[in-house]
């Protein structure tokens, strides 16, 4: 399988791109500092900056099998209600977490359909959910809500030309953004991830999963 996965320097999408290209995969990952592992195809690309996807997708050749979009930003956590969420906050989470989305997507469709069954797979949050609102890290969480709709409404659009959408939750992971707290490691994540991947199929289009394969309500 041919893979690119965006944001993979570090946390989940490092275990993702290691663990991928373990098994055999062909993998190319995007990176905006070091390129941590010598397997891997790396890419230089901020995907806030519409040119440098472009430009991305200009320099990776060939087809696609699957398209991972895992680079995202949390810039709001501990902002309050009444004097924070300033509007760099808000422009900067929504250029990587849903304009980048889109925009590498939008890039990379025909490497996808050069493919037999090109599949997307966009990291989102359970904090996306309509049903988890907890209160708090506004910008976040509307970004990973525009992640999810954007990737319900391409699974349908998608669907008659035989390409598959899934949209996932990867846990409470134990990264930088997740803290040392969290339920599970970068690796387990990945795992679990992969697995969901692999079974994603015109079938199951427009599913929201946890990485362990849950249904998780919109």
């Amino acid at each position: 399988m041919r893979v690119l996965v965006t944001g993979a320097n570090r946390g989940v999408g490092l275990a993702l791109v290691a663990q991928m290209a373990a098994r055999g995969d062909q993998v190319i990952a995007t990176t905006r500092s070091d390129t941590p592992l010598d397997n891997v195809q790396w890419e230089q690309a901020d995907i806030s900056d519409p040119a440098s996807i472009i430009a991305l997708a200009g320099r990776v050749q060939g087809a696609l099998d699957l398209l991972v979009c895992n680079a995202g930003v949390l810039h709001d956590r501990r902002e309050g209600l009444e004097t924070g969420y300033a509007p760099k906050i808000w422009a900067d989470t929504l250029a990587v977490n849903v304009t980048g989305v889109f925009l590498t997507i939008q890039a990379f469709l025909p490497h996808l359909r050069a493919g037999e069954a090109g599949k997307i797979a966009i990291i989102s949050s359970q904090m996306g959910s309509s049903t988890r609102s907890t209160g708090g890290t506004y910008a976040y969480r509307a970004s990973k809500a525009a992640a999810l709709n954007i990737g319900r409404n391409l699974a349908h659009d998608l669907a008659p030309e035989g390409m598959s959408v899934g949209i996932y939750h990867p846990g409470w992971v134990q990264t930088d953004m997740g803290g040392g707290g969290a339920d599970i490691t970068a690796d387990q994540s990945a795992s679990g991830l992969i697995e969901r991947f692999d079974t994603l199929s015109v079938a199951t289009t427009g599913v929201f999963e946890t990485w362990d394969g849950q249904a998780h309500a919109f």
